[in-house]
Order: structure tokens, then sequence, then C-alpha cells
């Protein structure tokens, strides 16, 4: 078992592949495809691992995908196609062969003592090639949502005797019986491993007053865009905090388009294809009024490299990164980053603060602090409870030292003796070091 938030920590979770001698990791494209560029970037090795199978689920697998795995890994390793809602686990297969010039990847035949049925919106079955929602039954079919009857009713159907998932999800058929996913019969998204329903994202916008509709869409596989009707004065950041305070992390949009109309269609539905792509925020990347420069060594390390990852040529320092299309995935590369370029100096970093703090300006103090440890703490609550003044310097844990100084001709230059000390200081980071409380309480050095 990972220790928490082990997945998101590249360096421990390629360790463990080694020490543990990993034979087979089943996860993502996403994150297979941020762990070996981890690999690549700190030249480790790919052919002394001991990796047999790479199983990947939970998102479109993509030709390209495969043959970056094959160039990663030894030629003995075999790499599957798994497809498989929460509901019924791993249900199809496909083996991928990375030498096969191939344009779509298919998600392959049902596993053992799995059945798979294509049905149109009458409950027949379709023709091959046809297009219909894939239903699964067989061993691993779920029971019941726990405390949930209604969901329930509507994802579970009876069919001969055989209890059957409703997947949701629209497949055809080859002639040689393998299954191809075409998409989903309703809103619902799979976005970085993670399911999301869309229709609750638009909700949680519905219910800010000045909103009279909205859409949220995926775009570009890597995107959640919101699209919202208002009459009034309604600005994205707003709109993006609102978000924040009621959604988690992965289901919050990476762009807000605000529109006074959203297009319709001759039935007066909401045109979707109508909707324009969106757009980088030009106020943080083309004002140069707007524009904040980096101030200092590590700003202007930070800025190459968010410009290098979003490949732009210009950020500005507060610039928020999910204003620029930032996600989760986005975050973790950026962690791994600062912790190659910075070495020691992100030891307590978390994903979690980079989130929380989102631009390169609060990145930079967030990589220039660290967490005292837990002798710093006792002594600095020691000199509080027993050396508290009434002045301002109580941030600072003072050692009082007296010492006597003789010279053999009587005769000491204070230039000099200053000039001694300021070198040592200068030398020594931990002699310029204060500790103090942040906001939430806890003790930084």
């Amino acid at each position: 078992m990972f220790r928490p938030d082990g997945i998101l920590d590249f360096e421990y979770f390629s360790s463990v592949i080694r020490e543990k001698q990993i034979t087979c990791i089943q996860a993502v494209p996403s994150l297979f495809r941020t762990l070996f560029s981890f690999f690549i970037e700190t030249c480790q090795s790919f052919h002394s691992l001991c990796l047999r199978s790479l199983c990947i689920s939970g998102e479109a697998f993509t030709p390209d995908l495969s043959k970056v795995l094959a160039s990663c890994t030894a030629e003995t390793c075999l790499i599957w196609n798994i497809y498989g809602p929460a509901e019924t686990i791993n249900s199809t297969f496909q083996r991928i062969y990375p030498a096969a010039n191939t344009t779509m990847i298919s998600i392959g035949l049902p596993m053992p003592n799995y059945l798979c049925l294509i049905l149109d919106s009458y409950m027949q079955g379709v023709i091959i090639h046809g297009e219909g929602e894939l239903y699964l039954g067989g061993v691993g079919v779920f029971s019941a949502y726990l405390g949930r009857d209604d969901l329930t009713a509507k994802a579970l159907i009876e069919i001969d005797g055989q209890l059957f998932y409703r997947t949701g999800d629209l497949v055809r058929m080859e002639n040689n019986g393998l299954l191809h996913y075409q998409g989903r019969k309703d809103h619902q998204i799979k976005l970085h491993g993670q399911r999301i329903e869309l229709g609750e994202i638009e909700q949680c916008l519905l219910n800010i007053t000045s909103i009279s509709t909205c859409v949220v869409m995926k775009w570009n596989d890597d995107y959640l865009v919101a699209y919202v009707q208002s009459s009034f004065h309604t600005n994205e950041e707003e709109l993006r905090q609102h978000c924040q305070s009621h959604l988690p992390p992965h289901m919050i949009p990476s762009f807000f388009v605000i529109l006074d109309q959203l297009p319709l269609n001759s039935n007066g539905k909401i045109d979707r294809k109508l909707l324009p792509p969106p757009q980088f925020s030009s106020t943080h990347l083309t004002n140069g009024i707007d524009l904040l420069l980096p101030t200092n060594d590590i700003e202007v390390s930070i800025h190459h490299i968010w410009c290098e990852t979003f490949k732009l040529n210009q950020i500005s320092t507060n610039t928020n990164i999910f204003t620029i299309g930032g996600h989760s995935l986005l975050i973790m590369q950026l962690f791994h980053r600062y912790r190659i370029e910075f070495h020691s100096r992100t030891n307590t970093l978390s994903i979690t603060d980079l989130f929380q703090h989102p631009t390169i300006i609060h990145h930079a103090q967030l990589i220039q602090q660290s967490r005292a440890s837990f002798a710093q703490e006792r002594i600095y609550l020691d000199e509080q409870i027993r050396f508290s003044s009434t002045n301002n310097n109580t941030n600072i844990y003072v050692i009082p030292l007296i010492y006597r100084i003789s010279s053999m001709n009587d005769h000491i230059s204070i230039s000099r003796l200053q000039h001694a000390f300021q070198s040592i200081i200068r030398k020594h980071q931990i002699l310029r070091t204060a500790l103090y409380l942040d906001t939430n309480g806890t003790i930084i050095q």
C-alpha cells in the first residue's frame, strides 16, 4: 500500500517501483505519461525495472501512448487496454501491439465470465458496426448503491434472468467482436481518470443569481470549459472562487466564457457546436500595464518553468494558473519540476499548497518558506512561553552569549570584526533564519 498521496509524489512512486520490484501497474493514461516523463527528466533507466504488464484504464487509450510506453519498457512488457466502470470493475481487455500501425484502439473483448450487450433506445440489439449503449453483465456487476435505491433502479436492469449494468457508454462492434468506445449517452465524462457529472458543475454555477443559464463542456480532452449567460456584470474570478468553495479541485473549470446569450438551435435548445472556443486570458499575457515581471531568482526560475510548460513567451507573475489552462496533472508536473530545480527547498512543499496558491509569486514564496522541524517548534514555543516580551521581536529566537576578546597589542579593529561576522552570516543560511507564525498558526522558518 502506498502512503497517503504517494501516487502524486513521483520520486516516491518510482522508488517503490524499483525497491518492491513491481511487475504490474494499472493506471490512467495521463498518469503513465507524467510518470514516464519524470523518469526521462531524472535520467532514470527503464530497462532495469521489473515491469511485465502495463494496464491502461479510466481514459481513452491513444495510439501515440502505446509507442511512448513501448520506448520506455522492455520488449517483454505487455501493454493492455482495460475498460470497466467502477460498478463492474475490469470488464473488457485488449492487448496493444505498439508496432502495429493502428489509428484507433478498441476496448477489446469481454473478460471471462462477463457478458456484453449493445442495445438501442428500444432495448433491441444493434447490427454489426451499429452504435448502441453498452450493458455489462457477469461476475463483477455490483449489487446496489449503498442507501440509494433510486440510483440502483436506474443503473441495473434484468434481462433474461441476468442482471446487467447500464453503463451509459456508446460503443460499436466490429466483425471480429472487438468493441470500440464512441462516447457517452449522457453528459458524464472522464477527465484525468476522474468521473465527472457536468450537470453538477452546471447546477453549482446556476446557484449564482446573476447567471440565467450555463453549459459545461470538455475541451481538447484536458480541460473543462464553463459557458455562462449573464445579464449582470460577472467576472471570471468570481465564478472561479464560487466553484472552489463548492466543488472538488478536479471539477473546477479551467476556463469561464461569459456570454450575453448562449447560441440556440432551431428547436430552441443550446447549440453546443456554435459555442466559441476558450481563449487564454489576454489581460495577463499581452497587456503590458498589468504584466508583472519576476523580481528575484526563484521567481525567474519558476517563470521559465511555467513558460516552458504552457508554451508561452510571457506570463505575469500574478497570473492564476487555472486561467491559462492549468489543471491537476500540470500542477503535479510543476511540483516535480520544482523538486528537481530547487532540490531540498521543496522538502515540505505539497501539491495541495500549489493548488491553493496558484500564481508564480505564491509558488516562489512557498519554496522560500519551509515548516519548522519538531525541535525548532519546541524551541519557539518555549521562547514564547518563558521569554515573551512586549516588543515586536518575539519571532526571533535569540541565544544570548558574551565573549571576551583579547588582543596581542590591546587593539581590535571593530570594522574588521563586523566584516568577519557579516561574512559568516552570508555563508550560513541558518544564521539568517527566523521563526514566525503564518496565518494558519503554523510555525514557519
